[in-house]
C-alpha cells in the first residue's frame, strides 16, 4: 500500500447510463479522504450477464420485458446519448480516475496485466457483466468486493430487484460480499435491508445502487483492517434466480408490481 490514505481500490463496471453515473459520484463522496480509486475498467453495457451485440441486447429487451418498457428505456437511451453523452466516462474523468478499455474477456492474461500495473489494494465490482476466475479473483491482497442488490444468501443471480417484487417481498437489501468461484457465494461483509413499500423497479434499482455505495464505502473501512470481521453466506439458505422470462414479466404485473 501507499503512503496515501486507505486502500488502493480499482473499479470494474459497465458502461451504463441510467443508475451508474450518480451511483458512481456517491462512492466517491462516501470515499473521498478514506480510500484511492486508482481506475475504473469500462465494460460494455449488458443487463443479460454477458456480452452481447446491441442489437442482441435490443431484441432480447423486447421479446422478455414487451414494447412499453422497451420504447421507455430505447427512448431514454437516445436521449442520454443525445443531452449527457459518455456520461460514465465524464464521471470518472472528472475524478482523475484512469479509464481502462478492455479488447479481450476480463480474466485473459493481458487485462489481468493491465489491472496490476494499477497495484490496486483491493477489485470492486459493480454491475460487472462476466464470472471472474481465480487468477483475477486473486490479483489484488485483499480481493474482490462485489455489490448485489439483495439480501444475500438469498435472491443469488440475475436481477434480484425483478424478483423480489414479482414474489411480493417485503423486504429486499443490498449486499457487498467477497467474490469467490461460486455465484454470489462469498463471504459477507455487509448488508443493509431495504423496506420496499410501493417502490417500483426502476425505484428500486436506483436506491440498492445508491445505498450499495454507502455499502461499499463502509466494506472498505472493515476491509482494511488487518483481521475484518466477516458474515457468513450460508448455501443452506441461498435462493437463485436467473434472467425472467416474458412468463415470469406476466406473473410479476399480475402480483401488481410495476416496473416504473
Amino acid at each position: 500500500m501507499s503512503n496515501e490514505p486507505g486502500l488502493r481500490a480499482l473499479i470494474i463496471t459497465q458502461d451504463e447510463p441510467f443508475f451508474l453515473p450518480r451511483a458512481l459520484e456517491r462512492l466517491y463522496a462516501q470515499t473521498k479522504g478514506r480510500h484511492q480509486i486508482v481506475g475504473c475498467i469500462l465494460l460494455s453495457a449488458s443487463p443479460f450477464g454477458k456480452k452481447e451485440s446491441f442489437i442482441q441486447k435490443a431484441l432480447k429487451t423486447r421479446a422478455v420485458f414487451g414494447n412499453a418498457f422497451f420504447l421507455r428505456y430505447a427512448l431514454r437511451f437516445v436521449w442520454n446519448k443525445l443531452t449527457k453523452p459518455n456520461a460514465m466516462e465524464k464521471v470518472l474523468q472528472s475524478h482523475g480516475t484512469p479509464i481502462i478499455r478492455l479488447d479481450q474477456s476480463i480474466n485473459a492474461a493481458e487485462s489481468l496485466d493491465l489491472i496490476r500495473k494499477h497495484n490496486p489494494d483491493i477489485l470492486l465490482s459493480i454491475a460487472g457483466n462476466e464470472i471472474f476466475k481465480r487468477p483475477l479473483i486473486d490479483l489484488a491482497p485483499k480481493g474482490c468486493l462485489n455489490l448485489h442488490t439483495a439480501l444475500l444468501p438469498k435472491y443469488r443471480g440475475l436481477m434480484p430487484s425483478f424478483w423480489v417484487l414479482k414474489n411480493r417481498e417485503p423486504e429486499t437489501g443490498v449486499s457487498i460480499f467477497l467474490v469467490d468461484e461460486g455465484i454470489d457465494s462469498g463471504p459477507i461483509v455487509v448488508q443493509k435491508p431495504v423496506q420496499i413499500g410501493d417502490m417500483t423497479q426502476e425505484q428500486l434499482i436506483r436506491y440498492t445502487k445508491d445505498l450499495g455505495m454507502d455499502g461499499m464505502a463502509e466494506a472498505l473501512d472493515i476491509m482494511a483492517q488487518p483481521k475484518p470481521d466477516l458474515i457468513e453466506n450460508n448455501a443452506d439458505d441461498a435462493t437463485y434466480f436467473t434472467f425472467p422470462t416474458a412468463q415470469d414479466v406476466a406473473e410479476f404485473r399480475r402480483a401488481g408490481a410495476k416496473f416504473f
